[in-house]
């Protein structure tokens, strides 16, 4: 289990590695273009973000992931002023993360914590946000290529390009390593 933290740790940066690649590609007014009426831009995804990981993962081990203090609802709504702002929220929100996780041991991966009175093991509680957050990265970085209309990089691996990446991958030794390790 000292793995699965250790893992773990490494998906959600990843996943951060990716929305901090895609924000930096754009600029603020690029952020918050919505494509149609009532869906959400990078900005609006960003926002909800940050407020479900400040709500989640501050003093998590002892209150409920659904703080008093949160109105999710506002977060739909684009309230950022500058790209500097979004980008300082958006690492406000991943610093409270890694400072709630990282000082975890493998006891306390099954010590009940609640999400809205629901209790959820520490690892189960781990789970759900990172399937949370990579889905909405996910949406950041396919508005992200969107937005930038057929001159999109590839955060991946390129279209076409997998037979290359897959002889650069078995022309190395056999190994215990995180995919994340050559990124």
């Amino acid at each position: 289990m000292e793995s699965y933290l250790t893992s773990v740790i490494k998906q959600f940066e990843y996943y951060k590695s990716l929305g901090d690649r895609t924000i930096a590609n754009f600029t603020f007014e690029e952020l918050q273009k919505e494509f149609v009426k009532d869906s959400n831009s990078i900005s609006i995804i960003v926002k909800h973000m940050v407020g479900n990981m400040l709500s989640r993962w501050t003093n998590f081990l002892t209150e409920d992931g659904e703080k008093e203090w949160r109105h999710r609802d506002l977060e739909f709504e684009d309230t950022y002023t500058s790209k500097g702002t979004l980008i300082k929220h958006w690492n406000e929100g991943w610093q409270c993360l890694f400072d709630a996780i990282t000082p975890l041991s493998e006891d306390d991966l099954e010590r009940i914590i609640y999400i809205r009175n629901q209790g959820h093991t520490v690892t189960e509680a781990i789970n759900r946000q990172l399937a949370h957050y990579s889905y909405h990265v996910g949406q950041i970085v396919f508005l992200g290529k969107l937005l930038k209309d057929g001159n999109w990089i590839s955060l991946s691996i390129p279209k076409g390009d997998s037979s290359k990446y897959n002889k650069d991958k078995f022309s190395k030794e056999k190994g215990r390593r995180h995919f994340t390790d050559d990124l």
